[in-house]
């Protein structure tokens, strides 16, 4: 197993890296406090061809595995966005890898090449209230009428609807009771926005400011049949393919900004000297670092163990399984590695300018999102471990 860098993907996580620079902790503290959506970030991550890494070269893309994305999640996270980049790279990147790998190709045709330049974006609308977790229960419906279809429901934590092109809308498009399947019957739709019957009201939340979450309402929304992305009621099939990728770049953005966190603490414990001697110096602070630090770094070998077995082609189970393992673990490691960053600074890990408590508060979307750690524990027990199913 050889853990070096190709030089292709060494120049990936550089540029990256670069480019967190640029985007440093004070950019993202002035838009988290201002609740203003990165806008400059997300349009030069698109020109650079961020969001192209896993596309096609015939659609303008660069044919890069899902390792090399993985690393370039993880260094524009450590680099200096900490938390920051994670979701508005991971959701531009949701509705990129559906279109790929299940639209036609008058489809691909008319969205890929925009979005693998980043001049277009799409967002991800599956969440429901009486669903959560549980996404066979959805309850928004798409009725065919014609060669149309109409659709209504509702949707909740939606994020950046009010900021994209277009939508990846998953839908049943037959009762849950008319099919003998509860997967079967569900059905995406790629509907452009602005879109006559969509509304949207903003949620309130923990972190993440600058990247608005939304409670969506679909009130008789007609959209034609050419809407439909792949095949009729497969669509919970469909969004399978999509499950690893995320958990897998979740990981990722999860162990960049653990770094991130520990870098800052770990410069602060060399520089504050209190009693005569910088706190770096006693056990009861760099003890929890080193902890902290060799847990984010075994939670990044499951991450590009991962990836690779993705980009390898193996199962979707045996990618799965190593997927859940590295979301658990660099969520847990994340969370612990802020906490103790927050520690180490003390009084001013608790302020804003110091940024690391927004790091901390960053941290616990990636414990519920985009599944919950008992979940993923859930899937590891019945999956990995072969107990019997326990929810």
């Amino acid at each position: 197993m050889n853990f070096d860098l190709t030089m292709e993907q060494q120049m990936i996580a550089d540029m990256a890296a670069d480019l967190a620079k640029k985007y440093d902790p004070e950019y993202w503290r002035e838009m988290d406090e201002n609740k203003q959506y990165p806008k400059e970030f997300m349009e030069e991550i698109g020109s650079l061809g961020f969001f192209g890494l896993p596309l096609e070269e015939k659609w303008g893309g660069a044919d890069a595995g899902l390792t090399d994305v993985a690393l370039a999640m993880e260094a524009l996270c450590r680099g200096g966005g900490g938390g920051g980049p994670a979701l508005g790279y991971l959701f531009g990147l949701l509705g990129n890898l559906s279109v790929a790998h299940h639209a036609n190709d008058e489809q691909k045709s008319k969205y890929l090449p925009a979005f693998a330049a980043g001049e277009k974006t799409c967002a991800f609308a599956l969440s429901e209230p009486n669903a959560g977790t549980n996404s066979l229960n959805i309850e928004t419906f798409a009725k065919k009428e014609g060669d149309d279809y109409i659709i209504n429901g509702g949707k909740w934590f939606i994020t950046n609807i009010d900021n994209t092109d277009a939508v990846l809308v998953v839908a049943r498009t037959s009762k849950k009771e008319d099919v003998k399947n509860k997967a079967a019957g569900i059905s995406l739709f790629l509907v452009d926005l602005p879109c006559e019957g969509i509304s949207y009201t903003p949620i309130d939340k923990h972190g993440y400011h600058y990247y608005k979450s939304f409670q969506v309402f679909f009130d008789n929304v007609r959209v034609s049949k050419d809407c439909l992305l792949g095949e009729e009621g497969k669509g919970f099939y469909q969004l399978l393919g999509t499950l690893n990728p995320e958990r897998i770049l979740i990981a990722s953005g999860a162990c960049g900004t653990a770094k991130l966190a520990l870098e800052h603490a770990i410069e602060y414990a060399k520089e504050r000297n209190v009693f005569g001697q910088p706190i770096g110096a006693h056990q009861a602070v760099q003890h929890p670092l080193a902890a902290a630090y060799a847990k984010v770094e075994a939670a990044w070998g499951q991450v590009l163990k991962a990836a690779t077995l993705y980009d390898d082609g193996k199962s979707d189970k045996d990618v799965g399984d190593v997927a859940n393992m590295a979301k658990w673990l660099a969520a847990e490691a994340a969370l612990e590695a802020t906490h103790h960053a927050m520690q180490t600074l003390g009084g001013c890990g608790f302020a804003r300018e110091y940024h690391v408590e927004r790091w901390f508060r960053e941290c616990q979307l990636f414990r519920l999102a985009p599944v919950t750690q008992q979940m993923t524990l859930n899937y590891l027990g019945e999956h990995v471990l072969g107990l019997p199913r326990s929810y």
